[in-house]
């Protein structure tokens, strides 16, 4: 699974707990947070040969922030927020969070595979959405 596949999920995650997906999800199992975080660490591990200690982390990191970000989309599901930037957003701050885990977790040659390999332009495409939404706040006040 790649980073793009990655984010792909999550925009499928924010489109399920969106009220057009419910039908979907009815038909559809629900994707396993624990299989895809598995998934994800073994392809880091691949990609960057990670050392054991490192899949671990990644591994656990996954596998809290995976659930926790369908957590959080999830309240607002329940809550009725029919607003797809909100859904955006909570995805990109929980992308934040791991990259954030996984800068502590690589090395230097990793962490600048793992940018290559698409992470940094997942980081300046979610860069430049925080910087639409402050100027749209902005202009409210």
């Amino acid at each position: 699974m790649n980073t793009v596949h990655l984010t792909f999920l999550s925009f499928f995650c924010a489109l399920l707990c969106l009220g057009g997906g419910q039908a979907f999800a009815q038909e559809q199992k629900e994707p396993d947070m624990m299989e895809i975080a598995e998934k994800e660490a073994d392809r880091l591990q691949e990609l960057l040969d990670l050392d054991d200690w490192q899949v671990f982390y990644v591994d656990s990191t996954l596998k809290h922030d995976f659930p926790a970000m369908h957590e959080e989309m999830e309240k607002l599901s329940k809550a009725k927020v029919a607003n797809s930037s909100m859904y955006i957003a909570v995805q990109d701050k929980w992308m934040d969070v791991i990259d954030a885990s996984y800068r502590k977790i690589f090395n230097e040659e990793q962490w600048a595979a793992y940018l290559k390999h698409g992470a940094a332009k997942q980081q300046k495409a979610r860069a430049k959405r925080r910087e639409k939404a402050d100027g749209a706040l902005k202009k409210r006040k």
